[in-house]
């Protein structure tokens, strides 16, 4: 079995649709706009609505002694408009002190990863956490049905899966944003798999978090449809087993993803020059690690020609997939540096396949071409 497949050249970040190159930052901006409409019509479908109004109401709070006093608190967050409200549930857990603090979002609590150790961990860095289950926005039970949840509250909508799960994320910031321990200028959020999936559309589509995080997200994450390492996912793979998750028209591209008109790197850009992480498990073939490699570098392009390369990284441990602990404190280094201008000595430009050329052949403009 060969070590890779390269379904054509990675599409050029800089080139628009009619075939004019970028070449200034508001260049940039419009290219953006463009890239955001095609891949939301093409493989997420569109996010549903922004509600008429976002409230939490608090339902429990107490200290953890056993955990230096965090305060721990659970929410039900109540969305208005639409056919009829909706409502789910979040914890938030606060470090002693008067903040505000910066704000680590996960929405995997269908899949309890966050142990105590990564509360903890969590909390000694400094930053709140705050937890939800992106199963009570729309299931992921392997049916394709739209009969509850979110799709009963907003029946016209073409939204999928991972774009619901997104748009849960944004409705969390909505209510942080009325919270004065929480500091709205330095959100994150992280997920793991499927969860990085949603994780990564949400930061492309939300100019308010600062840092975006995916762990192990793979084929439509943070992976690579044209690259495909051996033993990856493919789009054939998601839509036979989780056609739930895209948009229909997204199987139109199984073996064909050479004709489609970005790849996940477009989705990486999307973030800059926002903060972007990828953790990365080296065993986890099914996660295209090196196609994960691709789309950074070729991402790296957009926060190099936008003057911020220090805000992309990437980071590789040994391992298959997981979201553990050691996962968690790389990305907590990397909050730090971007957060707190903390230089804890973690770099997060290792390349782990050094050998392997570039599957795309454009770079970014040259600085001296935006004036």
């Amino acid at each position: 079995m060969p070590l890779h497949v390269m379904k054509g050249e990675l599409p050029d970040l800089f080139r628009f649709q009619n075939g004019r190159r970028v070449r200034t930052d508001a260049d940039w901006r419009c290219r953006r706009e463009e890239l955001i409409t095609a891949i939301l019509d093409i493989e997420y479908g569109h996010l549903p609505p922004k509600p008429e109004n976002v409230r939490g109401e608090l339902l429990h709070w107490h200290n953890v002694k056993r955990m230096n006093g965090l305060r721990y608190a659970t929410y039900r967050i109540v969305t208005e408009g639409g056919a009829h409200p909706f409502w789910f549930f979040i914890t938030v857990m606060t470090p002693p002190g008067d903040g505000p603090f910066p704000v680590v979002i996960n929405g995997d609590c269908c899949w309890r990863y966050v142990s105590d150790s990564v509360i903890e961990e969590v909390i000694s860095h400094g930053y709140m956490l705050v937890t939800f289950n992106r199963t009570e926005i729309v299931p992921d039970n392997y049916d394709p049905g739209r009969n509850t949840g979110l799709y009963l509250v907003y029946p016209d909508g073409d939204f999928r899966a991972l774009s619901a799960w997104a748009w849960g994320y944004h409705r969390v910031i909505d209510f942080l944003a009325t919270q004065k321990l929480a500091d709205s200028s330095r959100l994150a959020v992280v997920g793991h798999s499927r969860g990085g999936k949603a994780v990564l559309l949400a930061g492309a589509t939300d100019e308010r978090i600062g840092l975006t995080a995916p762990n192990d997200s793979g084929s439509g994450g943070a992976g690579c449809f044209r690259w495909q390492g051996s033993g990856c996912e493919k789009i054939e793979d998601g839509i036979k087993a989780v056609p739930y998750w895209y948009s229909p028209r997204f199987r139109d591209y199984i073996g064909r993803e050479e004709e489609l008109p970005f790849d996940q790197h477009s989705l990486k850009a999307l973030v800059a020059p926002r903060a972007l992480l990828s953790t990365e498990a080296l065993g986890d073939l099914w996660g295209n690690p090196s196609g994960t490699c691709q789309t950074y570098r070729a991402a790296r392009e957009i926060y190099r020609f936008l003057g911020a390369p220090e805000r992309i990284g990437i980071w590789f441990r040994d391992g298959e997939h997981s979201h553990g602990l050691a996962d968690w404190k790389a990305f907590l280094d990397f909050a730090d540096q971007q957060f707190m201008d903390k230089n804890n000595g973690t770099r997060f430009d290792i390349d782990p396949f050094p050998e392997m050329p570039n599957a795309f052949s454009w770079s970014a403009p040259a600085a001296n071409a935006k004036h």
